[in-house]
């Protein structure tokens, strides 16, 4: 479709974005009207403050519903950051309640009844939400519930742990935690990202050199590996069978934008160390090139196609992260807001669909909704609004700058991540047999009914 130019450059005049959003992208008050809307929407689809539901989670996983565990981490990262920009306290209740929920039994973002599909990606998106609670001093939960910073170290020390990090392909972690889930033999961007992303803020956050170490240890593998290449494209992963040289080029906006925000807290670290400076425009030269069409955020790897729901978060991602990279790599603000900008109100322009008729779609470029409504498309929207009213907010903080969550260094390191296996006594073997003689029988019967069907 073709742009005219002067609509390219809308950035630079006041904009009144009309439909059934109506928000003037020059006001901060018109701003935060229509984030309250949005944010209103988004929390539709959840149902865990409610009778018989479980808190903290989206609908799902599937076939109960539509969503992925890792997708109520995000959730309430998309929330936080509403609340921080906006002032608005209506769901900080609801937030740390599922928040706390989740944590797990070992207080590691784990829970034992996720673990048929946990990925080091799902653990990490939780703790990236605790991350960012801490950085902007979000509520902290009571003195004997884990706090936020010490949730991140406990996720951050499981997964630098030797079991997590073998020799295959050079380094680098798996995409899912146990050897029995499907993609174990997969080493991907985003686990590795998220490892780098959350290393980088800790780094920051406590003045520990040593997970700003291993954060420069990871960028080095993930792009030594091929996953970054010379043009600064990002490909999402390959497989150990294979040296992870099988390298799988689909480009997702997320795994770019986890690294910007990974490394802007390097280069802040660093004290504005020029290689930071220069990873981090490099990236967002990829970033530009690949993920934004005109100005508006597009997702190459499935519009046009089939998103599934995890992609069809993605963008929000992207517009909150490189928002908070302005904040700790000031030099990117003009050549990020001029994008964010251009993405939002394209974004807004969308949304008319639903029952309340301001339901968000997808597909941004279009200016037309699509039809498809969901949590992903509403925490989308959030964010790319919720994005324009950074620089209003105090950037994030450290412990030496006002955090005042706790840390706990040896958080999460005695945790059995992965499974332990316990000694064999004769009563085990007794009750194996006689569940083995009984597994054979139905089997057997199973068989028989199957074939006389």
């Amino acid at each position: 479709m073709f742009i005219p130019r002067y609509l390219q450059l809308l950035w630079l005049a006041p904009a009144v974005v009309l439909g059934a959003l109506e928000v003037n992208l020059d006001d901060p008050e018109s701003i935060r009207a229509a984030a309250k809307l949005v944010a209103e929407d988004v929390m539709t689809y959840y149902q865990g403050n409610q009778p018989g539901h479980i808190p903290g989670i989206l609908p799902g996983p599937p076939p109960d519903g539509d969503y992925f565990w890792w997708q109520g981490g995000a959730l309430w990262g998309t929330m936080i950051d509403y609340w921080h920009y906006t002032g608005d306290e209506t769901y900080n209740d609801v937030t740390l309640e599922g928040m706390q929920f989740q944590v797990g039994e070992n207080a590691d973002y784990a829970p034992k009844n996720w673990s048929l599909t946990l990925g080091n990606d799902d653990q990490s998106f939780w703790a990236l939400s605790a991350m960012l609670a801490a950085e902007v001093n979000f509520r902290d939960p009571p003195l004997d519930k884990p706090q936020w910073v010490a949730l991140a170290q406990a996720v951050w020390n499981e997964q630098a742990g030797p079991e997590h990090h073998d020799s295959d392909c050079g380094g680098g972690i798996r995409w899912q935690v146990y050897p029995t889930n499907r993609g174990y033999d997969y080493k991907n961007t985003i686990a590795n990202a998220c490892f780098f992303d959350i290393g980088a803020r800790l780094a920051r956050y406590e003045q520990n050199a040593t997970y700003a170490d291993w954060a420069t240890k990871t960028w080095d593998w993930i792009q030594g590996v091929g996953y970054i290449d010379k043009d600064w494209n990002v490909y999402d992963g390959g497989h150990v069978p294979y040296n992870c040289t099988d390298i799988n080029t689909q480009q997702y906006s997320y795994n770019a934008a986890i690294l910007l925000s990974g490394a802007s807290y390097m280069y802040d670290f660093t004290d504005k160390s020029q290689l930071w400076a220069d990873r981090i425009s490099g990236l967002l030269d990829g970033i530009e090139r690949v993920f934004f069409r005109n100005g508006v955020l597009y997702e190459p790897s499935c519009e046009g196609e089939i998103c599934s729901t995890d992609m069809l978060s993605y963008k929000g991602y992207m517009h909150r992260w490189m928002a908070v990279v302005t904040q700790v790599a000031p030099f990117t603000r003009d050549r990020i807001m001029k994008l964010l900008r251009s993405s939002t109100e394209a974004a807004v322009k969308q949304c008319t669909g639903g029952a309340n008729g301001r339901q968000c779609g997808f597909h941004w470029t279009t200016g037309m909704y699509d039809g498809v409504t969901g949590a992903g498309q509403q925490m989308n929207v959030l964010g790319a609004l919720s994005s324009l009213l950074v620089h209003e907010a105090k950037p994030p903080v450290t412990d030496d700058t006002g955090g005042t969550s706790v840390g706990n260094p040896n958080a999460g390191s005695h945790s059995p991540s992965l499974p332990q296996a316990t000694p064999v006594t004769a009563g085990d073997r007794a009750g194996a047999g006689i569940l083995t003689v009984l597994m054979l029988g139905t089997t057997i019967v199973g068989t028989l009914w199957m074939a006389l069907d």
